[in-house]
């Protein structure tokens, strides 16, 4: 399959047109109106510094329901000992930061490079970004944060300083949009940390199928909060 080139244009074509890696599109730009368009495509930027944008659609496509989330009885022991505090869009931009150090401090790859960082943050402002935290008394160590639309949520990136940390953010996110009726987290490329969640791949026809139908639903903008017995106040 070619690889389309993107003028100023928002646009995309048609994500059954990706390469059997995934790669549909190259160029373009990270806007809110752009980036809300290909995720609504079942599309999302992946690239590193000194690269053209690139946008990609894979098959298959691996996907969380939230109904469906395995927990550890280690992990579930851990979150009834409340051994941290969670909130939700309160430190976005620390949150967003940590998950591209946390990789580059490791000498691995990091997609979110700072324009990616700059134009996340302004869908955050928007109200279409979220973030979970996780603090162990006031220390941020843990967290993730990804792009809601719909009855989707869009999981980006996620971060840990503690033991599980980043798995307690998961949990948390995904009985808060069990409570919302979520449809389904995108967790876009396949991992066994994932997997042992109870994600699990389809194919993409299937999942563009499924996403069309959530966002069907109106998406809730602003800023999400966890029920009060997660709160935490920090100085």
């Amino acid at each position: 399959m070619p690889v389309f080139l993107l003028s100023d244009k928002i646009a995309f074509p048609s994500p059954h047109l990706a390469s059997e890696q995934g790669l549909l599109a190259m160029g373009g730009d990270l806007s809110r109106k752009r980036l809300i368009l290909a995720y609504q495509m079942g599309i999302f930027p992946w690239y590193s510094d000194n690269e053209p944008i690139m946008w990609w659609s894979p098959d298959p496509r691996l996907v969380l329901y939230p109904r469906e989330i395995k927990i550890s009885k280690t992990l579930k022991k851990i979150i009834k000992k409340k051994l941290y505090h969670v909130t939700m869009d309160l430190e976005f931009v620390q949150v967003i930061t940590q998950c591209a150090h946390i990789r580059l401090h490791k000498n691995e790859p990091t997609w979110i490079v700072k324009d990616m960082i700059n134009a996340y943050c302004e869908l955050h402002e928007s109200g279409f970004a979220h973030s979970v935290e996780v603090w162990q008394k006031d220390e941020l160590v843990g967290g993730l944060y990804g792009v809601s639309l719909g009855r989707c949520f869009f999981g980006e990136s996620m971060f840990t300083l503690a033991s599980n940390a980043s798995n307690v953010a998961l949990v948390k996110l995904v009985e808060y949009l069990n409570s919302m009726s979520f449809d389904l987290i995108d967790c876009q490329t396949t991992t066994e940390h994932l997997v042992r969640f109870g994600a699990k791949q389809i194919p993409r026809r299937l999942f563009l199928q499924q996403l069309k139908k959530s966002l069907q639903t109106p998406t809730l903008r602003g800023k999400w909060i966890f029920p009060e017995e997660d709160a935490v106040t920090l100085p």
